[in-house]
This record gives C-alpha cells, sequence and structure tokens, in this order.
C-alpha cells in the first residue's frame, strides 16, 4: 500500500531516514515550499532562495532515480501554506492514509505533524552521529553536561584523529593554538561561488517578488545548491583554507568576511554535504601532511564535537527551551541589529555583513552580536528570533541552544559554564574593527568610552549574586571590587546613559 514520504527542505539527501525506509515502487514523495515555513520569523532572502532552490533541485535528483515526486512551489495556487496542509492535500489526492518523515529539527514542526488528522511516522534523523537514546545514556546522571567530554566520546566512536585509543599528537584540544589575532592579510579568497542556473533563477525572481523586502541582500546570490556543488566547495576549501583555519578561527578582519572558514554548515545542515565525510576530508589532508593538526582537530570539534552536542542539548532541554530567561533580561532588541544604524564599528561590520552575505562566523556571532545583546540586557527570546531569521544556516535544533545557552546564559549555565561576556578589550585583540571607530577601547569612563567596557562592569555588578561565587568569574569581581567606589559608580552611570539613549532611539 502508498505511503506518502515527506522530505523538508532541510533533509535533502538520499540518505535521510525516511527514504531509506522507502518504497521506490510504490510510496509518493512529498516536498512543498510553504508560507508557513517561510515566514515564521522574517527570514534572510538568501536563505529562503537557498532553501528553495536546494529543495527543487533535489525533487529533480529524486525524478531521475524513479521516484514519483509530488512537489509544491510557493506560488501554487492550490498551495496550502503549511505542512500538515500539504501532506492531507496529497493524502486525498493518492487515496493514502499514512505518511513517513523524518523527524523536524524544530519542536514546532515536530508537533504539528503529530497532531495532523494523518498517521504520521517520525523516524528519528540518523544523519548524526549521536541518536537522542545515545546522548541522554551520556548525559544521564552528569551535574555539568560539558562538551568537551561528549567530544571525546564521539573521536573514539568515529576514530577520527585517533592513534589507537589515544588522541593524535596526545592532546584531544588544541584550542589554545587557534587564537590567533587577525592577521595583516588573508591569502584565501573566499568559498567557491556558483552561478545561478535556470531553476535557481526562478527561485531567485519569486524569493524577490514575494521577500523583497526583508532583511538582507538577495543578490548576488552564489550558494552551492547541490550535492556535487557542495563537494567541490569542500575540496576547494580543504585545499586552499584549511591550513590556515586553525590559527585564524577566532580572528575578524575588516573586509574579510569568511577569513579561512569553510561555510559547510550551511551544507551539512540541508543535506548536500555528510558531516562525517567533511570530516574525514579534513583528516585526510592532515594525514597527508596538507594540513596542521590544530586546524583540522579545530573543525572536527567543530562537528563532531559541539554541532553534535547541541543538537543534543536541543532535544534534551525540550520545547520550552527557547522561552528560558533566567537573567530576567526584557530590554527589546535594538534596531540597529536590523540596519547596522550604529557608531559601534564591530556591530556595524558584523550586521552589514549578515545582511549582505546571510552569514558571520562563531565568534562575530558569539562575542560581537551577542556579547552586546548580553551585557545590554535584550531579551533572549528577541535574540534568538533575530539569529533564526538571519543566517542562512540557522535552524533552531542548531540556533537555540547556541543563543539562549552559549550566547545569552539564558538557560542558567546547561550550556555554558559562565556568561560569554567581555569588554572591548577582547574584540580589540582579535579584530581590527575598533580602528577608526567612534568610540575608543581604551577609554574606560566618560565621553567617547567604548559602550562594551561600560556594559561589561555594568552587567557584572547587576548579576553579582548569580556570579560571584563563579571560579571562573573570580578574577573579573575581584578587579571590579579593588576600583574605587566612585569610579564604580561612574562606570554604573555612564552604563545607564547609553542604555537610555540606546533605548531612547538616539543613535548610538
Amino acid at each position: 500500500m502508498s505511503r506518502l514520504i515527506l522530505v523538508l527542505g532541510d533533509q535533502c539527501t538520499s540518505a535521510i531516514a525516511a527514504l531509506k525506509a522507502a518504497d521506490k515502487g510504490s510510496d509518493i514523495v512529498v516536498m512543498a515550499e510553504v508560507a508557513d515555513e517561510a515566514t515564521y520569523v522574517p527570514h534572510h532572502p538568501k536563505k529562503i532562495a537557498f532553501i528553495f532552490s536546494v529543495m527543487r533541485h533535489f525533487a529533480a535528483r529524486l525524478r531521475d532515480d524513479g521516484w514519483q515526486v509530488e512537489y509544491t512551489k510557493l506560488d501554487d495556487g492550490d498551495n496550502t501554506g503549511s505542512i500538515p496542509g500539504e501532506l492531507l492535500r496529497y493524502a486525498d489526492k493518492h487515496g493514502v492514509s499514512a505518511a513517513l518523515a523524518t523527524e523536524p529539527g524544530e519542536h514546532r514542526l515536530i508537533a504539528a505533524l503529530e497532531e495532523a488528522p494523518l498517521d504520521v511516522t517520525l523516524l528519528e534523523d540518523d544523519r548524526f552521529l549521536a541518536s537522542h537514546a545515545e546522548f541522554e545514556a551520556w548525559a544521564d546522571g552528569r551535574k555539568d553536561l560539558r562538551m568537551e567530554y561528549f567530544y571525546r566520546d564521539m573521536r573514539r566512536k568515529t576514530g577520527l584523529l585517533m592513534d589507537g585509543d589515544a588522541p593524535e599528537g596526545g592532546k584531544w584540544n588544541y584550542d589554545a593554538e587557534n587564537r590567533k589575532p587577525a592577521p595583516d592579510g588573508v591569502s584565501h579568497k573566499g568559498p567557491m561561488e556558483f552561478t545561478p542556473d535556470e531553476t535557481t533563477e526562478e527561485v531567485l525572481a519569486l524569493v524577490e517578488d514575494r521577500f523583497g523586502s526583508n532583511y538582507g541582500d538577495l543578490r548576488p546570490f552564489w550558494f552551492a545548491v547541490e550535492s556535487g556543488q557542495a563537494k567541490r566547495a569542500l575540496a576547494h576549501w580543504v585545499t586552499h583554507a584549511l591550513p590556515h583555519f586553525g590559527d585564524y578561527q577566532d580572528a575578524m578582519l575588516t573586509g574579510e568576511r569568511f577569513l579561512y572558514h569553510s561555510i559547510t554548515s550551511l551544507y551539512i545542515h540541508a543535506g548536500l554535504l555528510d558531516p562525517l565525510e567533511v570530516c574525514k576530508a579534513a583528516e585526510a589532508a592532515y594525514r597527508a601532511g596538507d594540513a596542521p593538526l590544530n586546524a583540522v582537530e579545530g573543525f572536527i570539534r567543530q562537528i563532531i564535537g559541539w554541532r553534535e552536542y547541541i543538537r543534543g542539548i536541543y532535544f534534551r532541554e525540550g520545547p520550552d527551551y527557547t522561552s528560558r530567561n533566567v537573567l530576567n533580561h526584557t530590554r527589546p532588541l535594538p534596531e540597529f541589529y536590523w540596519d547596522a544604524a550604529t557608531d559601534m564599528a564591530c556591530i556595524a561590520e558584523t550586521v552589514t555583513q549578515t545582511m549582505e552575505e546571510a552569514y558571520a562566523h562563531h565568534i562575530q556571532r558569539l562575542m560581537v552580536t551577542g556579547n552586546f545583546a548580553l551585557l545590554a540586557g535584550i531579551d533572549p527570546s528577541e535574540v534568538h528570533d533575530w539569529y533564526l531569521a538571519v543566517y542562512a544556516d540557522a535552524y533552531e535544533w542548531v540556533e537555540a541552544p547556541n543563543v539562549i545557552g552559549m550566547s545569552q546564559f539564558a538557560d542558567g549555565g546547561v550550556v555554558a559554564s559562565k556568561p560569554y561576556v567581555s569588554s572591548g578589550n577582547y574584540i580589540a585583540k582579535m579584530s581590527n574593527y575598533c580602528d577608526g571607530c567612534a568610540y575608543d577601547v581604551k577609554t574606560k569612563l566618560g565621553e567617547g568610552a567604548c559602550p562594551f567596557n561600560l556594559l561589561y562592569w555594568a552587567f557584572l555588578d547587576r548579576h553579582r549574586a548569580r556570579f560571584s561565587k563563579n571560579p571562573r568569574m573570580a578574577n573579573m569581581y575581584g578587579t571590579w571590587d579593588r576600583m574605587k567606589e566612585d569610579r564604580r559608580a561612574q562606570v554604573l552611570e555612564d552604563a545607564e546613559a547609553f542604555l537610555r539613549r540606546m533605548d531612547q532611539g538616539a543613535r548610538v
């Protein structure tokens, strides 16, 4: 008996669980571009175009491979506007009562499928190395769920960068070697770019028409949209950028938006690249002597360590995770997150890049826009919605723990052992953003003082009861306490004045 086989926009691989369990001779694949998924946050136009183009190319590939595919375009007249609605429409059309789907990466869509008046069987997404049960078994009984120990188990499981039972080179983690400040120049010209074909151009025209007023630039559009293109982009990066990736993975440089980063998360999350094949390509470069261990280990850790860990946290913590706000931060997200109209050069540079590329690397997200939001007391749900909207690689399973947990500490320490806050000194050390900024990173008080400096101390003072006993923050509070009382009072006054101007809509 025929079944419907649902394939979502971030599941465009033949290795997805629902397709592996399907019968090509009788089952019907359903893929749909729907308003619910395109508008639940105001997605960046590049993100929408990427997902729709990937979907259309994958649907064509499935048809060529002999599958029967029902595909709904966004502008189809009969489009119901939702994934459950499209399943029900095609169930009625084909006289089918059952559907098979791979578990979505967002709780809201899981709930929608479970509540649909149709027999929908959800299969776990086995593109990940750690199943839900495996992550739960690892987490069970642990007081602190720290990624480093989970990562070591993933290294043992995969055998990546292992020398027998020991880590390659004698250490599990080479992060200490991966914190060089921004170089004077970058030899890598950036990720491989692809010219849109006829299918992608059709999508771009649709997105321009329907989402032209959304935040961000649609063109130029250069992303890979097929697995073959993504594999070429990976090989290009391994050859030309991986050797320097480790050294400068935390660096930020004006005019160099990609430095030596791979941009592979975009393709892995959508199904164009398999995470293990990506790691093996990096490992092969190390084994061949073409890339140093610190670079390869740092990259592999991001995928089999951090990516897998974050996914485990999302499903373990449950649907209420995105509403957590243990610090009680309630300030609205400033408008300059949407238009880059700020005199803070680091924020303006990162937001402008995000607008134009739908991309910023992890330090820009964590230590610039995320750091400011945390220091300023922005509502974490608004911060979460912004990150989910503006980045082409953002899906809730990966974005929420990174923002609610890692960036905003709104989960109270499930992900991070301390809040990731810093003064302007960190940004000055790791970037050239402070050169020519309207604010002086060396000025701590009064006119021209860097807002990050003021807000850093104000944050510590505001949350002293929660963090002063944290051993990783003892030095920070010791420094604050050694300041003269009148200086501390001036810092808090200046910080409050800055936030007041920002709240009133003044340019800051």
